[in-house]
């Protein structure tokens, strides 16, 4: 297959199934990352695989996080919130949080630079995931943003956490999709045919 067919092949597959990928495939995910473009080569990327009970306490620290932000209003639904924000993580058999780590040394570099390194970095990954023939999800939400999560992981409050890659083989068929087509929404300026 050619990169172009794989990245209109690659699909977020939601559903996995609990066979876990190989330590090799991992390794291998991981080091397609570390080829992304990178101005003045910094290498922001840094990587926590998170597998077994790893999975569990990291949810039970969001859990936690997202107790103490719930209101009395939602006492009834307050079980199940955290019962869901608890199990996040154990949807696949395998979570990468992949980050953007603050440069100090270097006044040139800027945050969103690094950023879109990280980002172009996590692109890698899932066209890799493809090519292995795994499931993959790239998510956030509330959890990438909170300090408390970042330190639990190892990280500063000034690093990005960028993903939350969860990997495993798919326990679903893949979904067809049509995405608006470039030429909608593109402008040509100063070219000639």
């Amino acid at each position: 297959m050619t990169i172009f067919e794989t990245i209109r092949q690659r699909r977020s597959i939601g559903k996995m199934t609990e066979q876990s990928p190989t330590r090799a495939q991992i390794e291998q995910i991981l080091e397609a990352a570390t080829h992304a473009p990178n101005h003045h080569k910094t290498e922001p990327w840094r990587f926590v695989v998170l597998a077994g009970h790893a999975r569990e306490e990291l949810g039970t620290v969001m859990a936690s996080i997202l107790d103490k932000q719930l209101s009395q209003q939602q006492f009834e639904k307050r079980d199940a919130l955290l019962d869901k924000e608890r199990q996040k993580l154990l949807r696949s058999p395998v979570v990468i949080v992949v980050a953007s780590v603050h440069a100090e040394q270097d006044s040139r570099i800027t945050e969103i630079e690094d950023f879109a390194s990280v980002a172009a970095a996590v692109q890698n990954m899932l066209l890799t995931a493809e090519e292995l023939g795994l499931a993959a999800v790239w998510r956030t939400g509330e959890a990438a943003y909170s300090s408390t999560v970042k330190e639990w992981l190892g990280f500063s409050g000034r690093d990005h956490l960028v993903a939350f890659l969860y990997l495993g083989y798919p326990a679903i068929p893949r979904t067809e999709r049509q995405p608006v087509p470039a030429t909608n929404k593109t402008r040509w300026l100063g070219w000639i045919d």
